[in-house]
């Protein structure tokens, strides 16, 4: 029986006191522990900032890679080794800015998986720089007269296709961790951006902000997350009223679905066998 215990790393936590992340990782080691997953039968592969840290806090597989470069290692492992669960995850700079055409290549390849994006709206490791998700008129070093529009990532996920695109909260752990179990179960690529506060940066968008604002769409018995238009409509939702939850769902054919380590099991399984290179090898004699 898999234990929150196994899950505490004896690492200590480079982030802020208060910090939005700590919220993300209890709700993490609850969804694992309750799903049963021993930590040798995950993989988390992270890019560079504060997300980026988010797996040396958790035992398990850890691939960390450049800034922005996360998404496509995580497929690539999926893929040799559907066996693994593999977790991503990033921030909105690295996942919507030096990672931009991953992300969206991902969604149109649609590889089990699951991409957890900690949305701060900031740069927050390098201190608190304007991101792709920072509301319009954010003044920082870099943005001292107001940064320009923001990226709708809910909008761009639906546009593309994404086969499961969630909003959770990092000041509601049940919640966000219920979505994380419904992300890691799904076949395909789940996407879950995370209302996550920056408590040394971003002063507007706090956890009483949010708290003031997010809902849950399940709690809306007319709200069918396969509607495309109705999602599109919630996606843009923001300010006065913020929806979180399953905010559109289109299960279609993963990705990995008919390959070879899929149909065989895990490369890492398969017996080796030197004579089948044999004939590759005479050609450059």
């Amino acid at each position: 029986m898999v234990t929150v215990l196994d899950y505490k790393e004896a690492v200590p936590i480079a982030w802020c006191p208060g910090c939005g992340n700590f919220g993300i990782l209890g709700a993490m080691r609850k969804a694992l522990v309750d799903l049963n997953l021993e930590p040798h039968q995950i993989l988390m592969v992270s890019g560079i900032g504060q997300a980026g840290k988010f797996p040396h806090y958790l035992k398990g597989n850890v691939l960390n890679e450049l800034h922005g470069r996360a998404l496509p290692a995580a497929q690539a492992a999926k893929i040799c080794n559907p066996a693994l669960t593999v977790l991503c995850m990033g921030g909105d700079g690295d996942g919507f800015g030096e990672g931009g055409n991953h992300f969206i290549a991902a969604m149109n390849r649609n590889v089990t998986m699951t991409y957890l994006v900690h949305d701060n709206q900031v740069y927050a490791l390098t201190k608190g720089q304007a991101s792709p998700t920072s509301d319009p008129g954010y003044v920082s070093r870099t943005s001292p007269e107001g940064s320009g529009p923001k990226l709708n990532p809910l909008a761009l996920a639906i546009a593309s296709d994404c086969s499961l695109v969630i909003r959770g909260f990092a000041g509601d752990i049940e919640h966000l961790s219920s979505m994380i179990k419904t992300a890691i179960n799904h076949k395909g690529f789940a996407f879950i951006d995370i209302l996550q506060p920056c408590v040394s940066f971003n002063h507007k968008n706090t956890f009483t902000w949010y708290k003031e604002r997010v809902y849950k769409v399940s709690d809306d018995p007319n709200y069918n997350p396969e509607d495309r238009n109705m999602a599109f409509s919630k996606a843009l939702e923001w300010e006065d009223r913020i929806p979180i939850g399953i905010i559109y769902r289109h299960v279609r054919p993963a990705f990995e679905t008919g390959l070879l380590a899929h149909v065989t099991g895990p490369l890492v399984k398969q017996e080796i066998d030197p004579t089948k290179v044999k004939s590759l090898v005479q050609e450059y004699l």
